[in-house]
């Protein structure tokens, strides 16, 4: 009988997964590009690196079943924005408002300025 061999896991235990480089900032103006609402515009409202999934206002809506936390608040459904794969959404461009890809400037500060593809424009980041 062979002895019982345990797999080893794909992360070392205890270690800090991935984080992925992101072309999107909270605040960012975007569109989707693929899925249910593909089409849709709105701003991200929460990233995480992590697991490549950022947050779009009024874009994937899902009910949430809530129960009252404290004694004076009300349960119920509360309708809510959930993540999506930010491969799933595009930077609007300043200049025309269309989807663009994203180009990275270093200036001579040192500074890290994203450029938009199609127009050459520089993409502010809201903070």
């Amino acid at each position: 009988m062979k002895p019982l061999v345990y797999k080893k896991r794909r992360r070392a235990r205890g270690a800090e997964p991935r984080r992925h480089k992101l072309h999107l900032a909270k605040g960012d103006r975007v569109r989707v590009i693929s899925g249910d609402d593909r089409g849709k515009e709105g701003t991200i409202l929460r990233v995480d690196p992590k697991r490549f999934r950022v947050v779009v206002e009024g874009v994937n809506i899902v009910k949430k079943h809530r129960r009252a936390a404290a004694p004076n608040e009300e349960s119920g459904i509360v309708e809510m924005p959930a993540p999506i794969a930010a491969s799933k959404v595009m930077l609007l461009d300043p200049k025309s408002g269309e989807p663009t890809r994203v180009r990275r400037r270093v200036d001579a500060d040192g500074t890290v300025e994203r450029i938009a593809v199609k127009s050459g424009q520089p993409i502010p980041r809201a903070r």
